[in-house]
């Protein structure tokens, strides 16, 4: 961030202020500003507009600032376009997961934040909508002079929508604890190197993630592999990333994996292209987690794409999102989730949880918001084989923070292996009497057999029983 963009965080509440005097005492102006031409007046104003807010705030003139709401911390500087909040790989510093040696936009947003409004929750919790490309390079300051707009259009009635028959929901109301996995798509069109890892977890998880290439690695597509899952009788979450596909994509996708029987969508942004197996691709990021989401919940309750027009049939799926209270901004994380289940997520998964303390206080504050009441936070829980593993894992994995205590005690340990499963087994027990926490999510690469024994030691569901030839 350029020094002045720094010196205008840190004085956002004065430079607040200073936009909403100036945009007042240009409204009685607007009229007659109209009958000029407000195509004339940009001209006049873009110039200027360009290289002051260039200078304050590093502009790269979206056309749509939102600077009020987002602690004068532009988010356009975000290498991930994120206009929602930090994306979950901030590093243990605050610093960028794409270029380290650059402060996370979002938690300079969070210290303007608390600037403009003191004691309160940072981060503004008001969605940011999803970027017009149609407006990039134009001015913002403009808008103040157009005349007001019409009354928004009440949306159209939702559609006849059957509730998502989800085992994740059933559970949730009924206070049951939801044991939740992860697995990676194969580097193979055979099916059956996907149902290889599924069936470790048949009676014991009641949904199994599919990733959607995850780390920017390349794999089998998440879509498909959750239809294979679902056609053999397993409940999947399809995992559905921003990173490699724009809105009209997404929404395609999401309207294919319904008609293929999944139930439950997971939205994220997605990782930087830069650590995968795809360097040289170009990340698209056109949308966010949240506008994704908020893009999929009007598919599902009004039943219409994101242009308005309406689908045949409304989409029944159950929405979920990811969290990450173990990297900065801290504060911010909540109002981040805030945003996300107001957008529709209704399940939320965690990322790996070492640091009990560290969630505690989220969990503190997402309870204190009620926001546990309004989706289901399931919790990250996983295990590695060695020390050598998990501190490959905290280096390289973006937003993955373990304790030193942690990686110690497993290297002390004369059964790694062992020591990692007594330690994930201890952390449920935990988990399990940390209020707000409705279940876990666990992970662990190609670790699908040590996972489902910690499901059974952890008490969390029996062993299944085993059949006789």
């Amino acid at each position: 961030m350029k020094p002045l963009a720094r010196w205008s965080v840190r004085h956002a509440r004065a430079l607040w202020r200073a936009w909403a005097a100036l945009s007042r005492l240009a409204m009685p102006l607007a009229p007659a500003l109209r009958r000029l031409g407000l195509n004339r007046v940009e001209g006049w104003l873009l110039p200027v507009e360009r290289r002051l807010k260039g200078a304050l705030f590093d502009c790269r003139m979206c056309g749509q600032c939102e600077l009020s709401a987002t602690g004068m911390a532009c988010p356009m500087g975000c290498a991930k376009r994120m206009r929602n909040g930090p994306c979950g790989g901030v590093r243990a510093d605050g610093s960028c997961e794409v270029h380290p040696g650059r402060a996370c936009t979002w938690v300079q947003a969070t210290a303007g934040d608390a600037a403009i409004a003191p004691g309160h929750l940072p981060g503004w919790t008001q969605r940011v909508p999803a970027l017009d490309a149609r407006r990039e390079g134009r001015s913002s300051w403009v808008r103040v002079f157009e005349a007001p707009a019409a009354p928004a259009p009440v949306p159209a009635p939702a559609l006849a929508a059957a509730p998502v028959d989800s085992p994740l929901l059933m559970r949730q109301r009924r206070g049951e604890f939801i044991v939740t996995v992860e697995i990676a798509p194969p580097d193979s069109p055979d099916p059956e190197a996907l149902l290889a890892r599924a069936r470790p977890f048949a009676g014991l998880a009641d949904a199994i993630n599919i990733t959607d290439g995850a780390g920017a690695n390349c794999h089998m597509s998440s879509v498909a592999a959750a239809a294979v899952l679902r056609a053999a009788g397993f409940e999947p979450v399809c995992q559905v990333a921003c990173r490699d596909r724009n809105r009209i994509a997404l929404q395609g996708d999401v309207l294919g994996a319904a008609a293929l029987g999944v139930r439950h969508v997971l939205c994220l942004t997605g990782d930087d292209v830069s650590q995968g197996d795809h360097p040289g691709a170009r990340p698209v990021f056109d949308l966010d987690a949240v506008t994704l989401l908020h893009t999929l919940q009007g598919m599902c309750e009004r039943g219409q794409f994101a242009s308005g027009r309406r689908l045949e049939r409304p989409l029944q799926l159950l929405l979920g999102a990811t969290a990450n209270p173990f990297v900065p901004p801290f504060a911010e994380r909540v109002a981040n989730l805030e945003r996300k289940i107001d957008a529709g997520a209704r399940f939320i998964q965690t990322q790996f949880c070492f640091d009990l303390d560290r969630l505690r206080d989220f969990m503190d504050a997402v309870c204190a918001r009620g926001l546990h009441r309004r989706a289901a936070i399931v919790v990250g829980v996983g295990t590695l084989s060695s020390a050598r593993a998990l501190r490959w894992m905290a280096d390289h994995v973006p937003g993955v923070q373990v304790p030193d205590a942690v990686t110690a005690r497993i290297a002390a340990a004369a059964d790694a292996r062992a020591e990692g499963r007594r330690i994930a087994v201890e952390t449920i027990h935990a988990l399990r009497r940390i209020e707000g926490v409705a279940g876990v999510h666990l992970m662990g690469h190609k670790n699908e057999a040590t996972l489902a024994q910690i499901i059974v030691e952890a008490g969390l569901r029996p062993a299944p029983v085993a059949h006789a030839a």
